[in-house]
């Protein structure tokens, strides 16, 4: 593979030895199921192709030695006893953070050198963080011998972006990255961790699921994210319940009227309805009538938008252009405040769909977006 190759030459390069092994794994992009893997909800993630690359050696002299490909800057040297949550580390802290959780769950971690390279667009909603954390996750684990499933390994790079890196994420990003399998969408029950596999062969119905790249720049450590996770958590308290996922669709409108906080209100409506989403778009996938799962995007879409409020002026523009374009269905993914969003569509209608969503973003004066075909792939592996 010639991403292993390069990262692997990389890592020669800058320590002076060939690495001890090569490790990638995937970004991922979120079919329906939005804001409610830290509600205990459901998610249909699905891996994407775009990776990040980990070429890594041992160390049993406490030092920890980090270098990325794609940014300018020298190696970062931290020391694996001094590892403090909340460090100022930058791009570091998402490797580092692993390091730091393995170490806290009593793993003898005694340092690395790590070169990482990624292919996942940055910022654009599509689990960059995520896929860092979990090579470094399969590295280590593989480096240091530990008895560490693939849920396990996602459960601590879910702690080192909540803890040490200081985002309040769900985990359904680092899930889908450590787990999802080629040619399926992952569904995933976040309260027991719980994963059905479920086939998603789009070509075989003649469809595709297009990625939509606004090229707006989101940041969820900025406080908007957090905000949202406080509102869901008062929900639940003032109802009564666990989390948000106990509350069944059906009683949805006798909760609503409970709260007196339209903010609140609005987070509960739009969890309890995407849960029931993510439960139509199993069944509809079960009984192979994939087409309507459109409809359940756009619908997703006007929630996350309008109760939400996580949306932004670039991705609606790509969702309605879509939609009128012949567009089966669409809605932003990921975080929001800018990012991706994802587009199902008629395989023969990708060229008049993307023309007009790249006219709309040109008249409105936006950035060209990127787009690209997101084809059900791999999660986390060893390349060599």
């Amino acid at each position: 593979m010639r991403e292993a190759k390069a990262v692997a030459d990389g890592f020669h390069e800058l320590y002076g030895t060939a690495p001890d092994g090569v490790w990638a794994a995937p970004g991922r992009v979120n079919l329906i199921g939005e804001y409610t893997d830290f509600n205990e909800g459901f998610v249909m993630p699905l891996a994407l192709p775009h990776t990040a690359v980990a070429a890594a050696s041992k160390r049993t002299d406490g030092l920890l030695r980090l270098h990325s490909a794609d940014l300018a800057g020298p190696v970062v040297e931290l020391r694996v006893d001094e590892l403090t949550s909340r460090a100022d580390a930058g791009w570091a802290a998402y490797p580092a953070g692993v390091v730091w959780a393995l170490r806290q769950a009593g793993h003898p971690v005694t340092g690395a050198d790590v070169h990482l390279a990624s292919t996942v667009p940055t910022g654009a909603g599509l689990s960059s963080s995520a896929a860092l954390e979990v090579v470094t996750a399969l590295a280590l684990r593989d480096l240091f011998e530990l008895p560490l499933a693939p849920s396990e390994m996602a459960a601590l790079a879910q702690e080192a972006e909540n803890d040490f890196v200081g985002v309040p994420c769900g985990i359904m990003d680092q899930t889908a990255s450590a787990c999802c399998t080629a040619g399926h969408v992952l569904h995933l029950d976040t309260r027991d961790l719980a994963m059905t596999q479920i086939p998603f062969d789009l070509p075989a119905h003649g469809l595709a699921l297009l990625v939509v790249d606004t090229r707006v720049k989101h940041a969820l450590g900025d406080g908007a994210y957090a905000a949202r996770r406080v509102a869901c958590e008062r929900g639940a308290r003032e109802l009564g319940v666990r989390s948000l996922r106990e509350l069944p669709y059906a009683g949805l409108p006798d909760a609503l009227a409970k709260l007196s906080s339209p903010v609140v209100r609005d987070c509960v409506r739009h969890v309890v309805s995407d849960n029931e989403r993510v439960r139509r778009v199993v069944n509809l996938l079960a009984a192979g009538d994939v087409r309507a799962v459109g409809p359940q995007l756009t619908e997703g879409h006007a929630s996350l938008r309008d109760d939400l409020r996580v949306s932004c002026a670039e991705l609606d523009l790509a969702v309605e252009t879509a939609g009128a374009a012949g567009a089966l269905g669409a809605r932003m993914t990921g975080g929001g405040f800018g990012g991706s969003a994802v587009v199902l569509l008629e395989a023969g209608a990708r060229e008049p769909v993307t023309g007009a969503i790249g006219k709309a973003f040109a008249a409105a004066g936006h950035p060209e977006p990127g787009v690209f075909e997101a084809t059900p792939s791999r999660g986390a592996r060893r390349l060599s």
